[in-house]
């Protein structure tokens, strides 16, 4: 007997996330740069990161002894690469192969390392403090949840997002890939569910307002 497949719906499945993020840059989704890799305004404009730099370099050189960071979801690596010498150790992560054998080959001390991981679904490299810099912004809550059940592993977490600069609903669900959910009046808030991360201590440590109601950069420190 023939099937009748009139009723029968194409449900489109997201696309990994690995392949998300590699088209991302071949075609330079977050931005026109002579650049090889180039991971967009948010980590290249000094109105958005040099408050970060001056708040988590003055977080890291607070230690008596230098702490080892994990990077998580590094990027180009512009930022990370100012943070690296307050560091005991430096490893930075991020999904894309040819992102990282290029920032192999830019970006060389002693103390850093960089490791191709997918951070939803791969063990996580040991260190004292996490950092993601606008990372979970991209993922979809499934990919989040997967990471934040890792995050106790670590005594820090440095969150950036980019978030509305009003009142939001907070954690609303998205598709992996280039866009964030600021599109739906959403941002990510670990605190809250589905998420719902421990902390003994959080505190904000830098927030930059966007101009033309773009919403906020804002960098929080969990102690978990």
């Amino acid at each position: 007997m023939k099937k009748n497949t009139n009723n029968i719906k194409n449900t489109k499945q997201p696309w990994p996330t690995k392949n998300a993020m590699k088209q991302i840059y071949e075609q330079k989704l977050w931005g026109k740069s002579s650049a090889t890799f180039y991971s967009g305004e948010g980590s290249h404009d000094p109105k958005i990161i040099n408050p970060y730099l001056t708040a988590v370099t003055e977080f890291l050189t607070s230690f008596e002894n230098p702490i080892t960071v994990c990077d998580l979801g590094c990027g180009d690596f512009n930022v990370g690469a100012a943070l690296v010498k307050h560091t005991k150790k430096y490893i930075a992560v991020d999904i894309v192969p040819g992102l990282i054998e290029y920032n192999k080959e830019k970006f060389k001390a002693d103390n850093l390392e960089f490791h191709c991981l997918d951070i939803a679904s791969a063990t996580l490299p040991f260190g004292d403090c996490a950092i993601l810099r606008q990372v979970l912004q991209h993922l979809s809550n499934a990919e989040v949840a997967e990471v934040v059940s890792k995050l106790s592993q670590y005594k820090y977490v440095l969150l950036t997002e980019h978030i509305p600069n009003e009142d939001f609903i907070p954690n609303k669900d998205i598709i992996s890939g280039q866009g964030i959910r600021l599109k739906k009046l959403s941002g990510i808030n670990l605190l809250a569910p589905p998420f719902n991360l421990k902390v003994k201590e959080e505190r904000v440590l830098s927030s930059f307002v966007l101009e033309n109601k773009k919403g906020r950069i804002e960098t929080r420190l969990y102690k978990v």
